[in-house]
């Protein structure tokens, strides 16, 4: 047997250290990870999976360590993924969310991971898909999935989380910011965290206007939520809320739902495996290099990567560059 079908064993029977190890390979792209995936993905599906995004200093971890207070509370066991902003320069993460939720860690209901959102422009590692998947087949009832926060790019989330929560808070233009096309359009619930400081009012009014002019033909209209999180107000309010909306994911065909969002997932690592197998492992850089010295536009460059990638798919399965300049139209 061999030890990815091994560490799936274990993690269908509850091991902890399994899980963390899963995880692990997911985030560096280990094959183990595929074999032990695809014993395991038929005990994928039962979780329900809660995104929280939305700018720095939001309050986001704050609220999701009283998210797991309140689920736990409803006897429902907790995953937390928290993912933490990649350094450019030294590629590193603080992964400091664990700090803020120190009154869970010691909770056996829940199991809190931090990760690296590494080369991922949407908030989310692409790892983060699988990294829940794991904690759905290890039995885990809700999953919490905490975003960067980096701004109205975090689309990510959406192809990983059933209910997506967009948390503002007064003080910080983010109403401005939520009208914009990026946040607003991702949430399935607007949350107003800080609702006890000045300006709270003012940005849940913003928001009622916003979404009145956005949603008005959608079948779900986002819930406007106040919460001050720092003081455990609200939060009760907020998990009906999203109680209310998955079910009327499940009145919709749930099943329907999360089905197109693994397509995307699918689009995602085909994707990221391609760009790996063209620009490091095949030596495409380096042909463009060449090219690019010799004065020859990118967008000429890029037209004759892709006619001579079409050529050599259609020819057979070498995906090589060759020595010879690439022609281009």
């Amino acid at each position: 047997m061999s030890e990815g079908l091994r560490i799936a064993e274990r993690l269908l029977a509850g091991d902890r250290t399994a899980l963390a190890r899963l995880i692990s390979w997911a985030e560096n792209g280990d094959s183990r990870f595929r074999a032990a995936h695809a014993a395991f993905y038929g005990r994928v599906g039962r979780a329900r999976r809660i995104g929280i995004t939305g700018p720095p200093g939001a309050g986001k971890s704050t609220l999701v360590n009283e998210l797991a207070r309140v689920l736990r509370g409803q006897q429902k066991t907790v995953g937390i993924l928290a993912v933490d902003p990649t350094s450019p320069i030294s590629g590193g993460a603080l992964l400091g969310d664990r700090i803020r939720m120190e009154s869970r860690t010691l909770d056996p209901g829940v199991f809190i991971r931090s990760m690296a959102s590494r080369e991922s422009h949407g908030g989310l590692a692409r790892a983060a898909v699988d990294a829940c998947d794991a904690m759905d087949a290890f039995g885990f009832d809700v999953i919490l999935l905490e975003t960067v926060g980096v701004g109205q790019a975090e689309y990510d989330v959406v192809g990983a989380a059933d209910s997506v929560l967009v948390v503002l808070c007064p003080g910080a233009g983010d109403g401005i910011q939520a009208m914009k096309a990026g946040l607003l359009e991702v949430a399935d619930v607007l949350v107003v965290n800080k609702c006890d400081l000045d300006g709270a009012d003012r940005l849940q009014n913003d928001l009622s206007e916003a979404v009145h002019v956005r949603f008005t033909k959608r079948a779900w209209t986002p819930p406007i939520v106040a919460v001050s999180a720092g003081k455990s107000f609200g939060v009760e309010e907020l998990v009906q809320e999203v109680e209310r909306h998955f079910a009327h994911l499940e009145a919709a065909d749930l099943a329907l739902s999360r089905r197109s969002k693994r397509v995307q997932h699918v689009e995602n690592v085909v994707d990221e495996r391609l760009h790996r197998l063209l620009w490091r492992d095949r030596g495409w850089r380096a042909h463009v290099e060449r090219e690019l010295a010799r004065t020859v536009s990118p967008y000429e460059v890029a037209e004759g990567v892709l006619a001579e990638l079409t050529a050599r798919l259609s020819a057979g399965p070498s995906m090589s560059p060759v020595d010879r300049k690439v022609s281009t139209p």
